[in-house]
């Protein structure tokens, strides 16, 4: 089958023709994508049964939620649910000031989205607030669902049949639950990540008492031969815990280091993860935050979206012949944190197994946020419109990497400090020659990270540590280093800070 094209999905659209998906209105990707998975030539994903712990295993489904399903029946009278009459809602409509253009990728003027209690019957509309602010299925909105698996399928394409996605309130939401899912401290289960890896992931680990073990880095990200090598010669009664059987990668942009998998990374990693029956979490907030080289001053040009498209790297999720990844995926870094609206995606076992977790913790994202952000992202923008939006992303996160690259040019001692140029993402990754230190014979690694973190502070400049991103804090620090961001300040702020940065490192090794 050829990739999916957004004239595919136009077409499928009208085809179908308006969506009617009443309050608690069940739905899953099948019921959305170009080819379902009962008429795909695709193969299907394995199972999963031996991953999967005994917790996930006794999740029954919501007998509530189950229930809802009936209210499409038409003309049914429902005294079953405690759905609250919309009439009761302290909300009749909402609406937000959105970016939008009609010249290119830039989004310089602003229009307003509006959603009201009643838009279905009023105005033919697909969604509203009545339905929107009630009670619904955990996986999300039918209407949410709807998108997200037809952009999943335009970007991903996944090599499988049977895959599925749902909502979520973020990318920490779907680790959490995945984790409860796959790893249980009682038959001694371990993960692994990068040796410096996203501290609330390795936070979200240890309360469970899940072993974190560190896989070494270099400026690719994760080395698939060290993965294999720990693998191979792992002896559970000499490491205290199971063989690893999950990994947890974030392989685009990777928090913290910014370091980027290339294509054929990723393939290695996946190799090694089929040899050895691991599966792979593949938590990719940044995948769309590619940064690109600036040749000239000029504009960059508008891409097509099909040349969009090609830029991308593949993800674990478009090489995925197993059905061996969940991907998480978040509109925190894309649209706004405050959302707290993100998806996974995985194999219809896992993405089931995913929902019972849901039932009885978070529900899914709240109404607000799918209201608005299906407003935006369908109704508004569409799929052209939102891959124009993240070209305007990454255009401007390019903007911004190029000025702190230039500062780092400009303000520090290259003697003491190097660095990668990220290609992704919003992070950089400093390493300090700590041995140049006057006192490095009598300082630890920790004392002298400690030092230039206590100057900087006093300069008024807060850095990350790279010690709070260690997978494996027991071991002994091999290295000092920073993680900075040129996420958020302005250019000048940038200037100012990494200016500070290179005074306070001066002083302290005694090269003023």
């Amino acid at each position: 089958m050829k990739d999916p094209t957004i004239a595919d999905i136009d077409a499928r659209r009208q085809a179908v023709g308006q969506m009617v998906a009443p309050t608690a209105a069940y739905a899953d990707s099948d019921m959305f994508k170009l080819q379902c998975s009962r008429a795909s030539n695709k193969p299907a994903a394995r199972r999963w049964d031996n991953h999967l712990t005994a917790e996930s295993f006794a999740r029954a489904p919501g007998i509530l939620k189950v229930a809802a399903r009936f209210l499409k029946r038409p003309g049914i009278i429902s005294l079953a649910g405690g759905l609250p009459t919309p009439d009761y809602f302290g909300f009749r409509s909402i609406s937000a000031q959105v970016p939008t253009s009609n010249h290119g990728i830039f989004f310089e003027g602003e229009s307003t989205i509006t959603m009201g209690i009643h838009d279905i019957a009023t105005e033919n509309a697909a969604f509203d607030l009545s339905v929107a602010l009630n009670y619904g299925q955990a996986a999300g909105s039918a209407q949410m669902i709807r998108w997200i698996t037809e952009h999943v399928e335009l970007v991903h394409n996944p090599p499988y049949a049977d895959w599925d996605t749902c909502l979520t309130t973020g990318s920490t939401d779907g680790l959490y639950k995945a984790l409860r899912m796959l790893c249980d401290k009682n038959r001694g289960d371990s993960w692994m990540t990068e040796e410096y890896s996203y501290a609330t992931a390795l936070e979200t680990a240890i309360p469970l008492g899940i072993r974190t073990v560190g896989i070494k880095m270099d400026s690719e990200g994760l080395v698939p031969e060290a993965m294999d090598k720990i693998l191979t010669n792992w002896d559970a009664s000499r490491m205290g815990a199971r063989k690893p059987h999950v990994l947890y990668t974030v392989p685009t942009g990777q928090n913290p280091t910014g370091s980027t998998q290339s294509a054929s990374r990723r393939r290695a990693i996946y190799d090694v993860c089929q040899k050895h029956d691991v599966y792979i979490l593949e938590d990719d907030p940044y995948y769309f935050l590619q940064l690109h080289s600036r040749t000239s001053n000029s504009q960059p040009r508008k891409l097509s979206v099909g040349e969009f498209l090609a830029s991308l790297p593949p993800s674990y999720l478009s090489i995925d012949t197993d059905g061996r990844v969940m991907r998480l995926d978040s509109f925190s870094k894309i649209l706004a944190p405050g959302t707290r609206m993100g998806w996974v995606t995985a194999s219809e076992q896992m993405i089931e197994r995913f929902i019972r977790h849901s039932e009885t913790a978070s529900q899914g994202p709240g109404g607000f946020s799918q209201a608005m952000v299906y407003k935006l992202v369908d109704e508004k923008w569409g799929h052209t419109g939102f891959l124009n939006w993240l070209q305007r992303l990454q255009a401007g996160y390019t903007d911004r990497r190029d000025v702190m690259m230039s500062a780092f040019d400009k303000f520090l001692p290259k003697l003491i400090v190097s660095w990668h140029v990220p290609s992704a993402g919003m992070f950089c990754w400093l390493k300090i020659k700590y041995s140049c230190h006057p006192n490095s014979k009598i300082y630890s690694t920790l004392d002298i990270e400690e030092e230039i973190f206590a100057a900087c502070l006093k300069r008024g400049v807060l850095l990350a540590k790279g010690s709070w991103f260690r997978a494996e804090p027991d071991l002994p620090l091999q290295g000092v280093f920073f993680r900075l961001t040129f996420a958020a300040a302005s250019a000048e702020s940038i200037e100012v800070a990494v200016r500070a940065f290179g005074t306070a490192l001066r002083t302290i090794f005694g090269l003023v």
